[in-house]
């Protein structure tokens, strides 16, 4: 007689002795190669840049405004608390430049957005040379900080400037205090065009024409059909974009540098150009630092206000 023997139960596909489950060399190997490992792997060579470039400074320079750190000192750097802060709060030529700073990003992201709105539409037209009028828009966007900076300086020279020799004048620009800051807003708006341009071009392009044709044939004019078409279509793209031209502009560094220097008499000195003075011209840098904190947390909350608007908003319509 041959035996009989039990032949093993089978377990559910569910259970831990199932083939292919967890306990199994198969459920190791898809746990060990999972999306999510996959996925790390992947990100990492973009993250390490960031960490290594972006977060580390950061934490580094909110560390550093917490000590008494100079240049050219011998003593250890010192733990000083909030001490930095507590000057800062009594530094009047700071909260003066800081309200220079304000002024100057809405004088400059204002104009901005709405030249570079009516241009974009202008630009999304069947315009002949349409191709060309689109590369000429970007020419500012090609050219680095620092030499458009010195053509605007070669512009606005009081002796041989191309304004004056148009104007019939001899006036100092950029070294007028009443003129100064409106001069160097000119030329932000006119540096920065190019990307809120593009942007707005690119957002245009996604609004089917077949809205726009069944509006125009309902009798909507240009105006209505923007109203009711174009613009719910690009508005996302529109606020996401004011609100980074508006944190560019805060920070804005080497143009102004470049032009004035933060003159005369401070009235361009932007915030960035006040801590770069305290950091690399008198030594500064614990007290530096502490500004920077001041700018990255006001920025943060400017943009936390936006962003809470902007959802209320969608919730709405």
């Amino acid at each position: 007689m041959i035996p009989v023997t039990a032949e093993p139960a089978r377990s559910a596909p569910g259970s831990p002795r199932s083939p292919g489950s967890a306990q199994g060399p198969g459920g190791r190997l898809a746990r060990r190669h999972s999306p999510a490992h996959g996925a790390w792997f992947l990100v990492l060579p973009a993250l390490i840049p960031i960490l290594l470039l972006s977060v580390g400074p950061l934490l580094y320079g909110i560390a550093l405004a917490f000590t008494d750190s100079q240049a050219g000192r011998t003593d250890p750097t010192q733990w000083i608390g909030l001490l930095n802060f507590q000057d800062l709060l009594r530094d009047t030529l700071f909260w003066e430049s800081f309200r220079i700073g304000l002024l100057w990003a809405v004088a400059v992201s204002v104009p901005q957005f709405l030249l570079a709105l009516g241009l974009a539409l202008l630009l999304h037209q069947d315009l002949r040379f349409r191709w060309l009028s689109r590369a000429l828009a970007i020419v500012p966007w090609a050219m680095p900080e620092v030499v458009v900076g010195i053509m605007w300086r070669l512009v606005y020279h009081p002796d041989a400037g191309v304004l004056n020799e148009t104007l019939g004048t001899q006036r100092d620009w950029l070294g007028s205090l009443s003129t100064a800051l409106p001069a160097v807003v000119v030329v932000g708006i006119w540096a920065r065009l190019p990307q809120v341009t593009v942007t707005l071009l690119a957002g245009l392009s996604n609004v089917p024409r077949e809205l726009h044709e069944a509006a125009a044939m309902d009798g909507a004019g240009a105006w209505r059909r923007f109203r009711a078409v174009t613009w719910p279509a690009i508005r996302p793209i529109a606020l996401a974009i004011s609100a980074l031209s508006f944190i560019w502009n805060v920070n804005s560094f080497a143009l102004v540098y470049v032009l004035t220097g933060g003159g005369p008499g401070g009235r361009t000195r932007l915030p960035m150009l006040f801590a770069y003075e305290e950091a690399f011209r008198y030594g500064q840098f614990g007290y530096a630092a502490a500004m920077g904190c001041v700018l990255v947390a006001v920025v943060s909350i400017l943009l936390a206000v936006h962003l809470v608007a902007r959802l209320k908003g969608d919730d709405e319509a």
